[in-house]
């Protein structure tokens, strides 16, 4: 897992972002930045890595996710059922060789009781962050 996870690890900052609207949630949503450290946390009978998800709107507000990588892929789970139906966010890097970009899409969770069209789907496109 963590040498699978190890090119995702840095601060990405959200540059590109579809526009959901979810008539049943109201308010809509900015996704800022997404944090994803490289800190072991122990989920049940899993261990992923540490990480955050920065919001703008409807609340500026940073939420505590948890993120693993496998097979080309990083799946961040955590984010908070108030702001839509939403298991988390699955996301690969482009651009090699540099890997400065990463490009994601929403994960829907059904158990939120609120459906959603098949196809629909929220794309987003964050650049890592310089290392400060």
């Amino acid at each position: 897992m963590l040498r699978a996870s190890h090119s995702y690890v840095g601060r990405w900052r959200v540059t590109r972002a579809d526009t959901l609207t979810l008539p049943e949630m109201g308010d809509r949503f900015t996704l800022v930045a997404l944090l994803l450290d490289s800190e072991r946390v122990q989920t049940g009978t899993t261990c992923r890595l540490r990480g955050a998800l920065v919001f703008a709107v409807p609340r500026a507000d940073t939420f505590a996710v948890t993120w693993a990588a496998e097979g080309g892929e990083a799946f961040i789970y955590g984010w908070p059922a108030d702001l839509g139906p939403f298991g988390g966010i699955g996301a690969t890097l482009a651009g090699r060789p540099t890997d400065d970009t990463l490009r994601g899409a929403l994960l829907f969770d059904s158990r939120l009781g609120i459906q959603v069209k098949p196809g629909v789907t929220a794309q987003l496109v964050a650049r890592r962050m310089p290392a400060q």
